[in-house]
């Protein structure tokens, strides 16, 4: 039976050391609306996929391996008391791709990777345990904070329009990086309404006296996802789903095959993935590697630890609203959880995108359905583990892989326009002078 809180109190839990066990089911309640946006938003992870084989030419039921691997230690924070959404370290992945890309070949690339990636997840570690994590979070002036999460915001926002060229092998320009060039009116109409249904006082004011438009309001942004599934084919900007019940492989595009069981599960092949992508197949990268690597692992830790000052900030805002429950975010407790996500990665499966302790657009969402008050949204790990849970089951079930596929990058696309939206608006509140806002 599940465990009740008082009014006031922090969700019930398990001591274990610095964490907090809450398990589903019984220490808090699965919100049945966050678990269908993540079971929708699970296109925003499986867009990991392409990343991998254009940077590091891996078989897509190999990419898919890293992002179920991915999807089930994301599971981690809120099992273990940390009451977020995590996800990538965004801002970095460009600086991560560029600097692979600086080595020739799989072994060299793959070894570069996991030297780079067990190093930031091993500083996180001894951050954590020293508890050196949260006194940098507390000592940190307000206007560096506010700096830090307003730049990545505008870095989400750069990314969409990025106007960087895109050439083909005779030096013929095809487009442009930013992902906005490749759907320009489905990501107008969807962040549109993105924009309306989260952040508009009208909306929020109708929501209140309409029944129907008051579901719509709690099912954040699954309602936009849908939508850009039927307007992409519109306007030729993506192509409808193409669903292969019964098949053991299923092109989910040209060029891109997933093997399945009936075309229902999803068969990702970690044995591949283990022996060839891994320190098992490439041998373990030398001290050079590790040397070469330090500067990247700094500025990666640079954007995660705004990251977690984003947290705090969305975190506290909402418990304004909410005097019902306390919630408790511990960036050491944090940055244990996500270095540890990221150790295991480089040793399991090498990861571009990284193990991050926040995916700011989805946690947005999630804190500001915790706001309208307990009917809502009993706690906010129920919220944040809910998606989580949703997104890892979206992997799984090969009809959702094949549903979101083709909108990949709108879906992406539109949690960073949403996140760039919220940083500005975090960073800027979180300065408390004028001056602030200036350094920032």
């Amino acid at each position: 039976m599940a465990y009740q809180r008082k009014y006031g109190e922090e969700q019930p839990y398990h001591a274990l050391g610095p964490f907090k066990l809450r398990i589903p089911f019984i220490h808090y309640k699965v919100e049945l609306a966050d678990y269908l946006q993540g079971l929708v938003m699970c296109a925003v992870c499986l867009s990991a996929i392409p990343l991998l084989q254009s940077c590091l030419g891996m078989p897509a039921e190999v990419a898919i391996a890293v992002v179920v691997l991915n999807g089930i230690l994301y599971c981690t924070h809120v099992l273990l008391g940390d009451p977020v959404v995590p996800g990538w370290v965004t801002p970095a992945i460009p600086l991560l791709m560029s600097y692979i890309m600086m080595y020739n070949g799989k072994a060299e690339m793959v070894k570069a990777l996991i030297a780079f990636e067990l190093m930031l997840g091993l500083l996180a570690i001894v951050l954590g345990i020293t508890k050196l994590g949260k006194k940098l979070v507390a000592i940190i002036p307000s206007s560096i904070q506010s700096g830090l999460i307003i730049g990545a915001g505008i870095s989400a926002i750069i990314k969409v329009f990025d106007v960087t060229p895109v050439l083909d092998a005779n030096g013929v320009q095809t487009g442009m990086v930013g992902y906005f060039w490749k759907y320009p009116f489905s990501i107008v109409i969807c962040i549109g309404l993105a924009m309306f249904l989260l952040f508009s006082n009208r909306f929020r004011y109708l929501a209140k006296n309409n029944k129907f438009l008051g579901f719509i309001s709690n099912l954040g942004i699954l309602p936009v996802m849908i939508l850009a599934i039927f307007v992409g084919p519109i306007f030729c900007e993506t192509v409808l789903p193409h669903f292969g019940f019964g098949s053991n492989v299923v092109e989910l595009s040209k060029g891109v095959d997933l093997h399945t069981l009936g075309g229902f599960i999803t068969l990702p092949d970690f044995k591949q993935l283990f022996t060839e992508w891994t320190f098992v197949g490439v041998g373990f990268p030398d001290i050079s590697y590790f040397i070469k690597g330090i500067p990247m692992v700094i500025a990666a830790y640079i954007i995660l630890f705004g990251d977690m000052v984003q947290a705090d900030a969305l975190l506290k805002d909402a418990a304004k609203k909410r005097p019902d429950e306390k919630i408790d975010y511990n960036p050491n407790r944090s940055h244990l959880i996500f270095g540890f996500r990221n150790t295991f990665m480089s040793i399991f499966g090498p990861d571009i995108t990284m193990c991050g302790p926040l995916w700011a657009a989805m946690q947005v969402v999630v804190t500001d359905r915790y706001k309208k008050g307990r009917k809502s949204m009993d706690s906010i790990h129920g919220g944040t583990g809910s998606v989580r849970l949703g997104t890892l089951t979206g992997y799984l079930l090969t009809p959702i892989v094949c549903f979101v596929y083709p909108i990949l990058g709108i879906a992406l696309t539109s949690t960073l326009l949403i996140q760039g939206y919220v940083s500005v608006r975090v960073g800027v509140q979180k300065a408390r002078t004028v001056n602030d806002i200036g350094i920032a």
